[in-house]
């Protein structure tokens, strides 16, 4: 019983330790990176499809992407779903190549971005934190059910906070990560 609560706990962590990540990949440096563009949805017959689902995504070098579809008719609809996009770059097309030149980031950028970054973190910390909660909540649970000693419940609320320890540090250093990349010129 004790074990499926901790397993509980360190599958939420993984999930929002990934959902980070995922927010984390969208806020842009000023290298190109493929993953700045996995929430753009093109018209694809009538269908909202990811980018990477109707094109291929290069990295040409350090500041530019290269899109190339697989049907030509897809360069404009791919265009346009890049600038309504909220990602704030200007597609320029070559043929059936779509170039996307990164712009330099001005050092203001660069503390705004980090904001979001601080913010993204502590989302996923209180995500974790909510998780311990919810944890904790179900081992003192079985306690009152006497289901489980209350010094088993007590050696079951120190596992979960150790775990929530964990993953708590690995926010923090997914952070220092990220702000270590958008300060890089």
């Amino acid at each position: 019983m004790i074990d499926e609560i901790k397993q509980e706990t360190q599958t939420h962590n993984r999930k929002a330790i990934a959902a980070l990540d995922d927010a984390f990949n969208k806020i842009r440096t000023g290298r190109a990176n493929p993953s700045i563009l996995d929430n753009v949805q093109v018209d694809y017959y009538g269908t909202m499809t990811p980018l990477k689902q109707v094109a291929n995504i290069i990295i040409e070098d350090g500041r530019t992407l290269s899109i190339v579809p697989w049907e030509q008719k897809m360069v404009p609809d791919i265009e346009r779903a890049i600038m309504k996009s909220d990602l704030g770059l200007n597609p320029a097309t070559a043929g059936t190549n779509i170039r996307i030149v990164m712009p330099m980031l001005t050092e203001e950028t660069r503390r705004d971005l980090i904001k979001v970054a601080r913010a993204e973190a502590e989302k996923a910390r209180v995500s974790i934190r909510n998780g311990r909660r919810d944890a904790n909540s179900s081992i003192k649970e079985l306690v009152k059910e006497k289901e489980i000693s209350e010094d088993d419940g007590k050696k079951a609320e120190d596992d979960i906070q150790k775990i929530t320890d964990a993953a708590v540090a690995e926010v923090d250093q997914h952070l220092t990560n990220k702000e270590a990349d958008l300060m890089k010129v």
